[in-house]
């Protein structure tokens, strides 16, 4: 059965979903986290790099740990254009923190002069297996809403690797940001009821699920 080590960096996460020496990395986190990242990547065999979105907390080290790891990299389609500009996909906030995180979300990516290039191997969709690459029982989970491409990995139908659709910042809640609230509230739901899991959010410590939107 596979098992998830999760990579703090900072106030992100990235994860290993590991099968024995096989694994497969989700998400990169910032440029100053990579030598973290890579030095605990080999330890393991690393076959896949899933990006759960196109923002440049969850992507700037995706090219180079890609390129060092000789692996490909995978994400959904329409979060492509991200990958070139992350303000293509507007994004709100309601709440006071989540105004908060928005202007310095924003910030980050107007101040970034360039995005570090990279083009994905393997683009995913709802219900995909990543069992050809050497973890079995993993599957791609649509979440749509914090980005139009948003996606999420279920593990052994125990643990879901949510990316942004959920936050833990500050507390656990849904996500302070989105491009679309009403299809973020429907990946919720999704989320929901999905049943028991672990959940693994891109920013904080994991909590069991819950009703998240009431």
């Amino acid at each position: 059965m596979s098992n998830i080590l999760r990579i703090p960096c900072g106030n992100g996460n990235c994860y290993l979903i590991c099968n024995g020496t096989d694994a497969i990395l989700v998400d990169t986190c910032r440029e100053k986290y990579r030598q973290k990242i890579l030095d605990v990547c080999q330890g393991y065999h690393v076959r896949l790099l899933v990006l759960t979105h196109g923002h440049l907390d969850h992507m700037e080290n995706a090219a180079f740990l890609s390129q060092a790891l000789h692996i490909p990299i995978a994400m959904h389609r329409a979060d492509l254009e991200l990958l070139e500009d992350n303000l293509k996909q507007s994004l709100s906030a309601r709440s006071i923190l989540g105004k908060i995180v928005l202007a310095a979300s924003i910030k980050t990516f107007q101040i970034v002069e360039h995005i570090p290039e990279l083009v994905p191997d393997v683009f995913l969709k709802d219900g995909d297996s990543l069992d050809s690459y050497g973890v079995p029982d993993v599957k791609v989970v649509g979440l749509p809403g914090h980005t139009d491409g948003s996606i999420g990995l279920d593990v052994n139908g125990r643990d879901l690797i949510v990316g942004d659709a959920l936050m833990n910042m500050f507390y656990p809640t849904v996500s302070m940001l989105y491009h679309d609230r009403e299809a973020m509230l429907q990946s919720v739901e999704k989320i929901e009821k999905i049943g028991p899991r672990t959940i693994y959010f891109g920013h904080g410590k994991p909590v069991e699920n819950r009703k998240w939107h009431k």
